[in-house]
């Protein structure tokens, strides 16, 4: 090279390098993170923040201080992406401040976030489930694309959204409003955002271009479009699942004013689009197509048996515009029911719980039945309650030799694995590889409070260092293979947070079984009330409650719940018609909180009995039904 051309190589790169140097001084660093909120924990504490609105961002960072002196530490050696960090080595007592910065792909950091102070602690029953339930809702609102209103599958950063857990977390939102975790005009406003997405999504045949067909909605869609993704399948439960999302919205927001008019219309508008009887095989078999795609067609298998798929026949046979055929529905998903008992429980048995949970989320099945129920003295409720105890007698016996499986540690459903996703279940054992998922027992809490409530503890006092996320508790964890799930999954995290509310306050039934539609596909399908007496114990002034017994009627078990303000000496008994006691089922001093306890009436004729709850100086009694 001549002495002429490595002078222009030299100035050229003079000039490359301070041009390189200007733009990288004129770039701009990113805003810092607004909305930073705090989750108080037992020896835990969880951030949130709003997503910085710069595609620049490339991920945050969390920095804490103790008992308010000091250096701030950085807690993330890396930067996270989500927007959400568990801090799980805090110690309960001590005052800790936190703030957030986000870093862009120049490696630039914003200005520091408001800082938050926040001292966790030891938390009551009462405390713990707001935590949970809390957690998992910041699933639905934070896991979200506030533009269009799509919640994704999983809390992956390319995760696609899954519809059904947008009907989930329509839901969800609802519940955060009411407890004032979510503005509820924020709230509001992105419910309408989300409705106004699906009821304007392209519908139709093509392979690419559309969101659903016919009503239904692909399985997973673009985060961004709402468009399907790759080649998925319109998925018959997935839009159901949406559906009762949509519809619980309706008749959520039932004011006369615009916006709650608005959601009202146009949940009125996507449900009656969908096209049950479309997907409906009347010269086949009857029972409702699983899937359809543009590339295949129908799908060789249909809905039959028990599963979660009862909310999807009650939403069919109730449109008031596409029904489908009831009889042919009833005939179809009756038959394939397996009536067994297992760990001295009988109940039709589906061994993953979600297949127990799902449609009791919305349907509120404690006092009502079908034909196939009555003959067997059950109720739907009753059955799950049976499955979730079975499940647990399960992992008590363990006997696959699994570590962590107790009468405490217990859940086998539908999660992620140390080998990816599977639907797994027992009794009988089904793909059980040592898995335990929260969701089996955070979304059965309805039908066994204690048992739920005791498992969710003993998996955060146990793992929490390992489990804990942003959301509450990891999807799922395998002692055995020392494996802990980081990822939350909507679909799991939602029945944690509805029925925990049904559990609490039963809302969310209350409100869903208002609906008209849903009222007309229980009728079609058969449902009717069973025989019951339904007299609920009366607050007093000192706080304390007795709840109605469940099942009621019963034979030959029933669960008591009620329910203490401060410790006091409980006497609880049953007395028959005559005023006799036959039974003394408390007579202790108790904690504060709620309390269950179960009664077994094999010993005696059928009739009315009723509880005598005392404590605290108060009586309060309850009637409960004995039918054999």
């Amino acid at each position: 090279m001549n002495l002429h051309n490595r002078f222009v190589r030299d100035v050229l790169f003079l000039v490359i390098s301070s041009f390189m140097a200007v733009q990288s001084c004129n770039a701009t660093a990113p805003q810092s993170p607004q909305g930073v909120v705090t989750r108080v924990g037992d020896q835990c504490v969880i951030l949130h923040w709003d997503a910085v609105p710069d595609p620049a961002v490339t991920g945050y960072y969390v920095y804490r201080q103790t008992n308010g002196t000091g250096n701030f530490v950085q807690m993330n050696s890396q930067p996270t992406w989500m927007t959400g960090f568990a801090d799980t080595f805090a110690k309960d007592g001590t005052p800790y401040t936190y703030y957030v910065t986000a870093v862009n792909s120049s490696n630039q950091v914003s200005d520091t976030s408001i800082h938050v102070t926040a001292t966790p602690h030891a938390l009551t029953d009462d405390q713990f489930l707001d935590f949970i339930q809390e957690s998992a809702i910041d699933f639905f609102w934070y896991e979200a694309n506030p533009a269009n209103g799509l919640i994704k599958d999983r809390s992956t950063q390319g995760s696609d959204c899954s519809i059904a857990s947008v009907g989930f977390g329509l839901t969800a939102i609802c519940i955060g409003i009411d407890h004032g975790w979510i503005p509820a005009e924020a709230g509001r406003d992105r419910v309408l955002t989300t409705l106004n997405m699906f009821w304007n999504l392209p519908q139709g045949t093509g392979s690419t271009g559309y969101g659903g067909y016919k009503g239904f909605f692909y399985h997973f869609l673009n985060m961004q479009t709402g468009l399907r993704s790759g080649t998925c399948e319109l998925s018959s439960i997935d839009t159901a699942l949406l559906l009762a999302g949509v519809l619980y919205c309706r008749n959520y927001f039932t004011s006369a004013d615009s916006v709650d008019s608005e959601i009202r219309a146009l949940a009125d508008s996507i449900y009656d689009r969908v096209d049950w009887a479309w997907m409906q095989a009347i010269g086949n078999h009857g029972g409702i197509y699983m899937q359809w795609t543009p590339e295949d067609g129908y799908a060789t298998s249909w809905w039959t048996g028990y599963c979660e798929a009862m909310i999807m026949n009650t939403l069919a046979c109730g449109s008031p515009t596409h029904p489908a055929n009831p009889s042919y529905i009833y005939l179809t998903w009756t038959g394939g029911y397996s009536w067994q008992t297992q760990y001295g429980y009988t109940y039709v048995v589906f061994p993953p719980l979600f297949g127990h949970q799902y449609s009791h989320c919305w349907i509120d099945y404690r006092n009502i039945a079908d034909p196939y129920m009555k003959n067997k003295g059950i109720t739907y409720f009753e059955n799950s309650r049976r499955a979730t105890l079975a499940d647990r007698a399960y992992c008590a016996d363990n006997p696959g030799h699994f570590a962590a499986y107790s009468d405490s540690v217990w859940g086998l459903t539908a999660s992620d694995g140390p080998n990816g996703y599977n639907a797994r279940g027992a009794p009988p054992a089904q793909n059980d590889d040592g898995t335990i998922a929260p969701t089996a027992a955070g979304g059965s809490i309805a039908f066994t409070p204690t048992e739920s409530i005791a498992a969710l503890r003993a998996m955060y006092n146990n793992y929490r260092s390992q489990l804990v996320t942003p959301y509450g508790l990891g999807d799922a964890f395998n002692i055995s293979d020392s494996w802990y799930d980081e990822q939350n999954i909507g679909i799991d995290q939602g029945p944690i947070a509805i029925m925990i509310e049904n559990y609490r306050n039963q809302k969310v039934w209350d409100r869903f079984m208002l609906d008209k539609d849903i009222q007309a596909g229980l009728k079609a399908l058969y449902f009717s009330p069973v025989t019951e007496v339904r007299e609920h114990g009366v607050n007093v002034p000192s706080g304390i409650q007795l709840s109605q017994n469940y099942p009621n009627p019963f034979n030959p078990m029933t669960t008591i719940t009620y329910s203490l303000p401060v410790r006091a000496s409980v006497s609880l008994s049953v007395q028959n018609a005559l005023g006799q006691r036959v039974a003394v089922l408390v007579d202790k001093e108790e904690a504060p909180g709620q309390h269950s306890v179960d009664f077994d009436g094999s010993r005696f004729a059928s009739g009315v009995y009723f509880v005598l709850l005392r404590a605290g100086g108060a009586s309060l009694v309850s009637k409960m039904l004995l039918l054999k």
